[in-house]
């Protein structure tokens, strides 16, 4: 698996343990890349990447990250590939 995959992951897991069926769905939704209009990829990035900040030192080592890295892609504007 790649590390966005792994992020994805970790997120759902955290997203389950709080008992947010509604909002995981969602998340889930916003997931699916083939369907997405433009302005739902860059909501996507802008979440995703705000995750990224929010990992702890395990998580980020887990999916091979330094807190470096992790900051460096999570305050990326979300328009930025």
């Amino acid at each position: 698996m790649n590390g966005l995959s792994d992020v994805r992951l970790t997120l759902r897991s955290q997203e389950l343990e709080i008992g947010q069926e509604g909002n995981a769905r969602h998340a889930v939704m916003r997931n699916v890349r083939c369907d997405l209009s433009r302005w739902d990829l860059f909501w996507q990035r802008l979440h995703t990447r705000k995750a990224l900040l929010a990992l702890t030192p395990e998580q980020l080592k887990d999916i091979g990250l330094t807190r470096e890295q992790a900051r460096e892609e999570g305050l990326k504007p979300f328009w930025r590939v």
